[in-house]
């Protein structure tokens, strides 16, 4: 993950996102830097719109969070159709 993480900061920075310059930022945060990962992950970002991917992955999570507030709301119903079942079974009880 580090070397992810690694990347999106030499893409934020405006930097070239290469196999060197991954290498010192890994190192730089104290890890023991694999080469064949960061070799493995700069081709694999060759020709990829790191800004697209990245709006992409944030529309992602928008949408997911959108349908948990949702599933929240869905749960929320059957309470209060429970509250309104006891409070008919108390007035018939006094």
């Amino acid at each position: 993950m580090e070397y992810v993480y690694g990347a999106l900061l030499l893409h934020k920075l405006g930097k070239t996102v290469d196999a060197g310059a991954l290498m010192n930022v890994v190192k730089a945060a104290g890890v023991e830097a694999d080469e064949s990962k960061v070799r493995v992950l700069v081709a694999s970002l060759d020709g990829v719109d790191i800004d697209k991917e990245l709006e992409n992955a944030s529309l992602a999570v928008a949408a997911g969070a959108s349908a948990e507030v949702k599933v929240e709301e869905k749960k929320e119903e059957p309470k209060e159709k429970k509250e309104a079942a006891a409070e008919g079974l108390s007035a018939l009880f006094g």
